[in-house]
C-alpha cells in the first residue's frame, strides 16, 4: 500500500486539580477554542468539547505520527499556561487522564454525549462518571492512583 491512513478518534477526560470546580461558564467556550488551537498546531482536529466545572471531554482526532499521551501533555500544559496568564493563578490540571477510543460509526453519540455534559451530571457525578468509563471499556485501575 503507498500511503497510510487513518481515522484515530479519542474521547479525553480529564479533571481540574483535586477535582476544584474552577472551570466557568464564561471561559468555558474561550477554553475550548484555546485548546482546539493546540490541537490544530498538532494536525489533529477538535471535534467536540464539553464538560462542567470540574472536568473536561474531548473528542479528538489525531494523526498517526502524534502520541495521545504527547498531545494530551501539550493540552493539559498549554492550557493551564494560557489560564493562569488570563490570571487564574491557581488553575491546572490533575496529574491523570482517560483516553478512549471511539469508532466512527459511535462519533455522534460521543459528541452528543460531551454536549449534554450540564445536564448528565444533575444525576450522576464525575466519579460515578469516570468509573463507568473504566467499566464499560475495561480498563484495570487501582482506585487509590485514579483520585489524588
Amino acid at each position: 500500500m503507498p500511503q497510510s491512513l487513518t481515522r484515530l478518534l479519542f474521547h479525553l477526560v480529564f479533571s481540574t486539580k483535586h477535582r476544584e470546580p474552577i472551570i466557568q461558564d464564561v471561559w468555558r467556550p474561550d477554553l475550548h477554542s484555546y485548546i482546539g488551537g493546540i490541537v490544530r498546531n498538532r494536525r489533529g482536529d477538535l471535534i467536540a468539547a464539553g464538560g462542567i466545572e470540574d472536568h473536561i471531554h474531548l473528542l479528538v482526532r489525531i494523526p498517526p505520527t502524534i502520541c495521545p499521551a504527547d498531545l494530551i501533555r501539550d493540552v493539559k500544559s498549554n492550557s493551564t499556561l494560557w489560564r493562569r496568564n488570563q490570571g487564574d493563578a491557581g488553575f491546572g490540571w490533575q496529574n491523570g487522564y482517560g483516553a478512549f477510543t471511539v469508532s466512527p460509526t459511535m462519533t455522534e453519540t460521543v459528541i452528543e454525549y460531551i454536549n449534554t455534559q450540564r445536564e448528565h451530571h444533575r444525576t450522576v457525578t464525575f466519579r460515578e462518571e469516570y468509573l463507568a468509563f473504566m467499566k464499560r471499556y475495561g480498563v484495570e485501575y487501582d482506585e487509590r492512583y485514579v483520585w489524588d
